[in-house]
């Protein structure tokens, strides 16, 4: 064998040592309880996002880890029962979509970790005592909802410019929706134009909602929520009957038919949440691990959506646009 071969080899073997061994340290399945107020369909690619990194990791469904899975499909109350299936099956950790499903998981058990991908103002909902140092057993990412509003609004004019009169279509039960319609409102007094609240708590009032903004309204903000989120097929297509531009927070209002997003890139924060889970699996406490915030931002554009309006999008914005649906 020549030198470099064997040098080569050595090396090789030497940076698979550490895979091995941490294979063999963590031989034992772990369980993690994943739950969400949303429904399965709303998440799939940030799911695949946050496998996928678990895999990098280390972490192989069916081999080291399993994973089970609860979807609330927008009703709050079944959040509760979920923890405390977890809770008596021993899950290592519960992973909490949303900060209801925080919330719910945080009143069930103060033993068993608990991350969260996605949590708005994770200290004015006690999700956590401070960001550096969250306490207890919760950690995890939060999304900085309402500090995007007025970014929003100010490119939703970009698109719609003769909007004079908004709709703010909220779940006014969820925990982070009035502190974003806050924002909202008051970004709208600034621009001078007016706001008509749109209030939903169930999936049954989403569509008498839109009866009553018939004639009312020159465009649609909806707030982010589970809810929402899980009828979003029936909001966009309600929406277009009416012909109102939507702008929402997320891509995937977007993909099935809403106008336009700006907001976090939720991939990215199912990604990262994989970090979280490794290390607390490998004997990190949550406590100790501060909560992060978003790097990534995304402006999505449905293109299809926006000739169905008759709105002209300006090829000047799309090239800003990180993403643009055809």
């Amino acid at each position: 064998m020549r030198r470099r071969e064997f040098i080569t080899l050595l090396g090789g073997a030497a940076a698979a040592w550490p895979l091995a061994a941490r294979a063999q340290q963590d031989a034992r399945a772990r369980t993690i309880g994943f739950m969400s107020a949303n429904a399965s369909s709303a998440l799939s690619s940030e799911i695949d996002a946050f496998v996928q990194r678990l895999r990098e990791l280390g972490w192989i469904e069916g081999r080291n880890i399993a994973t089970e899975y609860r979807w609330a499909d927008g009703r709050f109350e079944r959040l509760a029962g979920f923890a405390a299936d977890f809770v008596r099956q021993k899950v290592d950790i519960i992973v909490a979509e949303g900060t209801v499903a925080v919330l719910a998981a945080k009143q069930t058990t103060a033993t068993i970790p608990i991350v969260f991908p996605v949590a708005g103002d994770p200290i004015g909902n006690k999700l956590v005592a401070s960001l550096a140092r969250p306490g207890a057993n919760v950690t995890g990412l939060s999304i900085q909802a309402a500090d995007l509003a007025p970014k929003r609004l100010g490119l939703f004019r970009e698109i719609v410019p003769s909007l004079t009169r908004l709709a703010i279509m909220a779940n006014v039960d969820s925990p982070n929706t009035m502190p974003e319609v806050g924002e909202v409102q008051a970004t709208v007094r600034m621009l001078g134009l007016e706001a008509t609240a749109v209030e939903v708590r169930r999936a049954a009032d989403i569509a008498p909602a839109f009866e009553a903004l018939k004639g009312r309204a020159d465009a649609l903000y909806v707030a982010p929520d589970p809810l929402v989120l899980s009828n979003r097929v029936r909001i966009n297509a309600l929406a277009l009957g009416l012909r109102l531009p939507t702008m929402y927070a997320y891509r995937n209002y977007v993909e099935t038919g809403g106008l336009m997003s700006y907001g976090t890139n939720l991939t990215d924060l199912f990604r990262r949440t994989g970090d979280f889970v490794d290390r607390i699996l490998r004997g990190a406490k949550p406590s100790e691990l501060p909560i992060e915030q978003p790097t990534k931002f995304d402006l999505v554009v449905n293109l299809t959506t926006a000739k169905a309006l008759g709105l002209t999008i300006p090829d000047s914005f799309l090239l800003r646009a990180d993403e643009v649906i055809e």
